[in-house]
This record gives structure tokens, sequence and C-alpha cells, in this order.
């Protein structure tokens, strides 16, 4: 199965709408979403992979926002660092461009920006770079059983 069907699967097991759309513009960075989609980039839910040993934490937030590594860090209660390409897609499935909030092939500990909380809708990547779903931030928590969390730069 590849990976966009894969994601279709999950929100389709959780009850969420399959609300996954294709963008040949491409949905790579959150800009190229932006544009692709017709939204503002921080309307853009950005997945951001970080490795806390050997587990993965996703942390999903804005595309108009970076991430503060040490704020992560405070939230799940040990250091994380950045991950790579490669990492990434041997433990999650997905590669870099195409990673979801749902659909891993392993466990992973999710953290959502609290700045999500007042965009509506969003939208996330969805198994591709070229793929996208709409959703809604309560929909995300829902989705991902993430803990919601104030992880973007100052």
């Amino acid at each position: 199965m590849d990976m966009v069907e894969k994601v279709r699967q999950a929100l389709l097991a959780f009850g969420h709408e399959d609300s996954i759309a294709e963008f040949p513009a491409g949905t790579h960075s959150a800009a190229d979403a932006a544009a692709a989609v017709g939204c503002s980039v921080a309307q853009i839910a950005k997945s951001i992979v970080f490795r806390a040993g050997d587990n993965v934490i996703l942390v999903i937030a804005s595309g108009a926002h970076h991430i503060d590594r040490n704020k992560v860090s405070s939230v799940i209660g040990q250091p994380v660092k950045s991950a790579d390409a490669a990492w990434v897609q041997s433990k999650t499935g997905f590669a870099i461009g195409g990673v979801a909030p749902v659909g891993h092939d392993c466990q992973v500990t999710t953290i959502i920006d609290s700045e999500l909380l007042s965009l509506d809708p969003l939208w996330a990547a969805a198994g591709s770079p070229v793929h996208a779903f709409r959703t809604t931030a309560e929909q995300l928590i829902q989705l991902t059983n993430g803990g919601v969390a104030e992880v973007r730069q100052a």
C-alpha cells in the first residue's frame, strides 16, 4: 500500500472524512503547500520529526513558525535532536515533504503547537509531497492523541 493510501485508511479508521487532495504543483514546503492549496502559510500544519534516542517525536506546527527544540525537549522531558531524512523514512515510512500526522510505521509521540488551535481549516501532508488533507486542530488532536503545547520559537 502506498503511503497516501495508508494515510487515507488511517483517517477513515478514525472517522475523519477522506479530504485528501492532490496538488501537482507540490506541497514540499509550507509556502509551496499554501500556494497549491490556496490558504495562508499559517494554515499549513507541518509535520516535523525529531529524535529522542530511538523514539520518534512528531511536532505538528503552523507553517508560519519555526520549532524551538528546547521547548520540545521540555515538553517530553528528554533531549531531542533533528532527524535526518533517511532515519525519518526508515522509522515512519514517510519521505520528508510528505510526513503525515497519521499512518506511521512506528509508535510516535505527537506534540501539537498551541498556535494551531486558532486556525481553521488546516491542511496537513498526506503521505507524499503532492498530497494534503483538510482538517481542524481538534481533529488533529483526536487523530494523533497529541498533546498541545507552545513549542514555536518566540
